[in-house]
């Protein structure tokens, strides 16, 4: 299934910031299949349980992508899958959305713990708030952040603070550099939740993959740049699979 592309949303928002890079993706490309799935709505945090949701749901065979949390877990599922997975495709997708010691660019833990708190006592707010910040660094982050929260599904409160928390302990470096498959990580030069300094960290550690950096782009560049984008992965798509 080389001509078939997954493509797993981030936390809280559903499937609808992905839906114009699909529609871009499938205009450049009439024999690229481009399916969203959305993520699994779990009472629990505990990331083998929700690989096991998403690897019995999702073909084999066939390019997994994702955005943010998306792009985290099919990172994870394709380490999983192995020779079963054409190639894995990240936007935005930072291999440890919290810093650790020895992954310093990322969002402050500080920062994180009281987002977490914020959505056990206020999620409907917290979700508008997260809105605004995967805006921040668009030219029109507002009306962006609206756009956002006009998609937003209505998920229960508990299943987002289970997607917070899984996100709060990924670290799926183990996994990228596990997985042999090809790989491309693309982020934003404005991302006000991903620095674009991880675009640096992840050629370090994994210097055979292909990164990209749209500047001038927020964390939702899927909506701001959604042809740039899908030009950038169906080059990806293209050359890969004719290796």
């Amino acid at each position: 299934m080389r001509d078939r592309l997954i493509l797993l949303p981030g936390w809280g928002l559903g499937i609808s910031p992905l839906e114009p890079l699909a529609a871009a993706l499938q205009g450049l490309d009439e024999h690229l299949r481009v399916e969203i799935e959305p993520l699994p709505e779990l009472a629990c945090d505990d990331l083998e349980d929700w690989l096991d949701e998403l690897d019995a749901t999702m073909p084999d065979d066939a390019w997994l992508g994702g955005w943010s949390l998306g792009g985290m877990l099919a990172s994870e599922l394709a380490a999983r899958r192995g020779d079963r997975c054409c190639g894995v495709v990240t936007m935005a997708s930072n291999p440890c959305f919290v810093a650790r010691a020895d992954w310093p660019h990322a969002m402050a833990s500080e920062t994180f713990d009281a987002f977490l708190k914020g959505c056990q006592s206020e999620p409907h707010t917290t979700l508008k708030r997260f809105a605004l910040l995967c805006a921040q660094g668009a030219q029109d982050p507002r009306g962006l952040a609206r756009l956002l929260n006009a998609g937003a599904p209505h998920t229960p409160c508990a299943s987002l603070q289970h997607g917070l928390a899984l996100l709060a302990k990924m670290d799926t470096r183990h996994a990228l550099q596990a997985f042999a498959g090809p790989q491309l990580h693309l982020f934003a030069g404005a991302d006000g939740l991903v620095p674009a300094e991880v675009a640096g960290e992840l050629l370090t550690l994994l210097p055979d993959v292909e990164v990209g950096l749209i500047e001038q782009a927020s964390h939702a560049f899927l909506l701001e740049a959604p042809h740039e984008l899908a030009a950038a992965i169906q080059a990806f798509l293209h050359e890969s699979g004719d290796d």
